[in-house]
């Protein structure tokens, strides 16, 4: 169990907002298997206050994907709390303020990772957010902006002076982008920082790196990201693990193929078949790494254009696995 301001979650274990990938299907495929809160995709405050189409769209979610989140970003605090009216009449649980991005295109305009070099700044939009919010706010930081300047706990203790109700950190610097290794010794720090619930991200790729994560840092809970890409079941195995100590079985072809097919439905129903068949490439790889004959499957995936033509390719990739 986690508790974020007055929001009580089930599990310690969350599902990251991820570009391109946390659309509403995706959402509630995780949560089928364990994810006990969900983020909609990073929302650039600009963007929904000058009511861009595509966004209103990547806010659009359905009533089972409770509680839910929102990760806004931006670095001028009038658009901020422009986005934050209109994100009002939406039905999110929490609000998050995303300080961590390392693209350089987010960081160029100061956004991102780029305010952990201005903790001034950083500190005072936080502020002006917690002031104007009537849900928790929460922030995701960074452990700096590169190896010599890796100050996550000075962040964490001016969120937490902001009113802040929770840390989320990845355990990278900006530099690192998702390179070289987390730095549990930081995620720490900022554990012993503050009163309030850090949940730590990075390299949560299995059950055993998920309690490995707790244990070396202390922090509250865990935030999966790039680990659920094609497998969704991670959710179930880290729960069980933490309850069991045990490692259940991997899903073998079958279910993957299952999964594979509900996962496409669903993003039938949210986008459309031609648009849901687009996406749904991308994730055919990540379901399918590591088998023997994903290079043979991939090589006909550009080639899928309706719903009939992705069923036969999971009956082709039977056949390949026989």
């Amino acid at each position: 169990m986690l508790k974020i301001g007055d929001l009580t979650l089930h599990s310690n274990v969350l599902l990251a907002p991820l570009a391109g990938i946390t659309d509403s299907s995706f959402r509630l495929l995780c949560r089928q298997f364990g994810a006990s809160f969900t983020f909609v995709e990073m929302i650039n405050a600009r963007a929904i206050s000058h009511k861009n189409k595509k966004t209103r769209k990547m806010l659009e979610t359905d009533p089972l994907d409770k509680p839910i989140g929102i990760q806004l970003l931006g670095a001028e605090l009038p658009y901020l709390l422009k986005a934050m009216d209109i994100l009002s009449s939406y039905p999110f649980d929490l609000l998050d303020f995303n300080a961590a991005c390392p693209v350089r295109k987010v960081c160029r305009r100061n956004e991102g990772a780029a305010l952990l070099k201005d903790l001034p700044r950083f500190s005072h939009i936080l502020k002006g957010m917690v002031r104007h919010a009537k849900k928790p706010v929460t922030v995701k930081i960074r452990s700096g902006w590169d190896a010599e300047s890796r100050n996550a706990a000075d962040a964490a203790l001016a969120a937490q002076d902001a009113g802040v109700k929770a840390v989320f950190i990845h355990g990278r610097d900006r530099q690192q982008f998702y390179k070289g290794t987390v730095d549990y010794s930081v995620i720490a720090r900022v554990k012993k920082s503050v009163q309030i619930p850090v949940v730590a991200s990075g390299d949560i790729w299995s059950p055993l790196a998920a309690r490995k994560m707790l244990d070396e840092t202390g922090c509250d809970g865990v935030l999966v990201a790039r680990g659920c890409l094609g497998n969704p079941w991670i959710f179930r195995q880290i729960e069980d693990y933490f309850r069991r100590g045990t490692l259940g079985a991997q899903p073998d072809l079958e279910e993957i193929l299952s999964v594979m097919q509900q996962h496409l439905e669903l993003m039938i129903a949210e986008h459309g078949e031609k648009n849901a068949v687009a996406l749904m490439r991308k994730f055919i790889g990540w379901y399918l790494k590591g088998k023997r004959f994903v290079r043979t499957v991939r090589q006909r995936v550009n080639t899928i254009r309706s719903r009939q033509e992705f069923l036969e390719l999971l009956a082709h990739t039977r056949q390949l696995a026989q």
